[in-house]
């Protein structure tokens, strides 16, 4: 990577670390908070007027250590959530939802994806402390890519959200 520009390749995933893929921030101004649930955002609620009853609230983002394998070499990136969602077809509170109900969802995610080829756009961190790669764009090579939320709810046996909203619309 030569100097700050973004470097595209072509790669195949190799693994993803199943053990911390997302993390909180908050749904207001998407800052990182504590692992914590009950923890609130301090910038938020320092800012909010004191007879407001607005109590901020918390989402999950997509962070994963992703392997990839280039045809020179072998090499670790983070794809945070704009980019993972390319590859997971839902958001991260979606994925921990699902993941909550089947416990292995997390490590069969990192199987499916396992094998899949992609384009990627890679940058540098902004941070000069950081030690990975960023993925800022994903793109899939296969014509028959579908993210793993469907392989998985298919997998599992569960139909997806809109097939229960479609399915009520016809009947």
């Amino acid at each position: 990577m030569e100097g700050d520009k973004p470097t595209t390749v072509m790669c195949t995933v190799v693994g993803m670390d199943q053990t911390s893929f997302c993390y909180r921030v908050c749904s207001f101004c998407e800052r990182t908070l504590p692992d914590n649930p009950s923890s609130l955002c301090k910038f938020c609620n320092f800012n909010s007027t004191p007879n407001s009853n607005s109590v901020s609230s918390s989402k999950r983002l997509f962070r994963l250590l992703i392997s990839i394998a280039t045809d020179t070499k072998v090499k670790m990136v983070i794809c945070f959530d704009r980019a993972a969602r390319v590859l997971f077809g839902c958001s991260a509170d979606c994925f921990l939802d699902f993941a909550q109900i089947h416990p292995f969802a997390a490590m069969t995610a990192s199987k499916v994806l396992q094998g899949e080829m992609f384009k990627m756009t890679l940058n540098k961190p902004k941070n000069g402390n950081a030690q990975h790669l960023r993925v800022a764009t994903v793109v899939p090579l296969s014509s028959s890519f579908r993210p793993v939320i469907e392989i998985l709810r298919e997998k599992y046996g569960e139909r997806s959200p809109r097939a229960h909203f479609y399915q009520g619309a016809v009947s």
